[in-house]
């Protein structure tokens, strides 16, 4: 299998790393072959001598991740069984305008970075916001949490709403987590 995509320019050289450190080390644990073109920054897995398609599959995952700012280390999180990521497009949310899609991204981050804190903290997610999308990588449990937080916020609700709602499901997670 094959897969194709794109990621942009400025993590390019994060996948590929210095010297190309980076990419042997996506390749050894990924058990694929990767090319990145540099120049449209295309990314192409593949995997015909793998006999772990999943693995292969959870790779394109990695690298979208890497494209969408997280660190190399935080996106090989994805190998682990019970990791997944998700990414979701502000623009579907709030349309197309460049002002609009200015205030939702702010309110995502928050004053110093709190309301991202907040959402990482409570779910004990990673989220990266770049461009127009919104990346979170986490557990199950968590990552249902973490998606709901982030779409009542590009759905307008307060940030004290949010906030409130992320408490009450941190008890829940306790729980299905960790069993008390």
């Amino acid at each position: 299998m094959v897969y194709r995509f794109k990621i942009p320019q400025d993590r390019i050289g994060v996948m590929i790393g210095k010297q190309g450190e980076v990419l042997k080390i996506l390749e050894e644990r990924g058990k694929v072959r990767i090319e990145v073109e540099s120049g449209s920054g295309e990314v192409t897995i593949f995997d015909e001598d793998s006999t772990d398609t999943y693995l292969s599959y959870r790779m394109r995952d990695v690298l979208k991740a890497i494209g969408r700012g997280f660190s190399p280390e935080n996106a090989l999180r994805l190998l682990e069984d019970e990791m997944y990521y998700e990414e979701y497009d502000i623009r579907d949310h709030v349309g197309r305008s460049g002002k609009r899609i200015q205030q939702v991204r702010s309110r995502l981050i928050g004053t110093d970075g709190k309301t991202r804190r907040l959402i990482e903290e409570l779910t004990d997610c990673m989220l990266s916001i770049k461009g127009n999308t919104v990346a979170i990588i986490g557990d199950l449990e968590g990552l249902k949490v973490a998606t709901k937080a982030v779409t009542m916020i590009l759905s307008g609700s307060e940030h004290s709403t949010v906030y409130t709602f992320m408490e009450r499901k941190r008890k829940d997670l306790k729980i299905s987590r960790w069993g008390f």
